[in-house]
């Protein structure tokens, strides 16, 4: 089993005709992602070719109509990225992954509150999106870093998210689905949610979270960790950082003490959490 992506998932890559579409489709495709259909306001009546003949709509309505789509990847300018979640929102589009960064928060704020609403479930923006090795991924992610195993992966960070999966493989840890929470102050999808979602899956046996300074994210899923039953573990990237400096996300902002490495790891562990100095300490809390 794996959580948000699985077999039934069929996708539509919104901005599939641009260049950094088309070129993440067609890995997203090489993985064995189920993709049905592509989304260009304009470009309705199209196919593209080189990925036998996908078609190509104007509005994603017309894609779920027709296609049976259940899920979008968002892969449009920040500017466009409201009006295109709110789309899919309301086309019925079940899970919905917003890659671009650069978003106001306002615009996010909206996007969440809809989806919401509707009972989806939207991830990012700001994100490397999802994957569930050996079904499929929806975003940027490389496809060759993940194994198939029973370890959730959550992360603030795309980059250290591969990192942190190359340590599990070498010890042996696979992982059930890997999710880029998105580097953001607001999220589709919060911390918590992701880490209920894990706990309610019987084919994950633990969590690992590669959070960061600055923000309220792992302070506020303290409370969610006292709940599991499923052991959490975290690691928290910005340890050595000068205090005047921050991290290149936008939620890596400190203000006052909530968001230092020292109180969140006060709280995590008091919350029963694991969390790990380093990278290379990771699998051994997860025992």
């Amino acid at each position: 089993m794996s959580v948000l992506l699985t077999k039934e998932t069929r996708t539509v890559v919104q901005g599939a005709t641009g260049r950094i579409g088309r070129k993440q489709t067609e890995w997203m495709l090489e993985y064995g992602t189920k993709i049905v259909a592509g989304v260009t306001p304009g470009r309705g009546g199209e196919v593209l070719k080189e990925f036998g003949n996908l078609p190509v709509y104007d509005c994603v309505g017309e894609a779920a109509e027709e296609q049976g789509a259940n899920a979008s990847v968002l892969f449009v300018p920040a500017p466009l990225l409201k009006n295109a979640v709110l789309e899919s929102v309301s086309a019925g589009m079940d899970l919905i992954v917003a890659i671009p960064e650069h978003v106001p928060v306002h615009d996010t704020l909206q996007m969440r509150h809809m989806a919401r609403e509707r009972g989806k479930i939207m991830i990012g923006p700001n994100s490397a999106g999802l994957i569930s090795p050996g079904i499929g991924k929806l975003g940027i992610m490389p496809g060759n870093m993940f194994t198939a195993g029973r370890v959730g992966l959550i992360s603030r960070s795309g980059t250290l998210a591969y990192e942190v999966a190359g340590y599990l493989n070498e010890k042996g840890y696979g992982q059930s689905t890997i999710i880029g929470l998105g580097g953001d102050p607001v999220t589709g999808t919060s911390l918590s949610e992701l880490l209920e979602m894990f706990e309610g899956d019987p084919e994950t046996d633990a969590v690992v979270v590669v959070g960061e300074i600055g923000g309220t994210a792992e302070v506020g899923a303290a409370e969610q960790v006292a709940r599991m039953k499923k052991r959490v573990v975290f690691f928290m990237a910005g340890r050595s950082a000068p205090a005047d400096r921050t991290l290149g996300h936008a939620g890596a902002i400190i203000r006052g003490q909530t968001g230092t490495i020292e109180y969140k790891t006060r709280c995590l562990e008091k919350a029963g959490a694991g969390v790990a100095p380093s990278i290379e300490n990771i699998c051994d809390l997860l025992v």
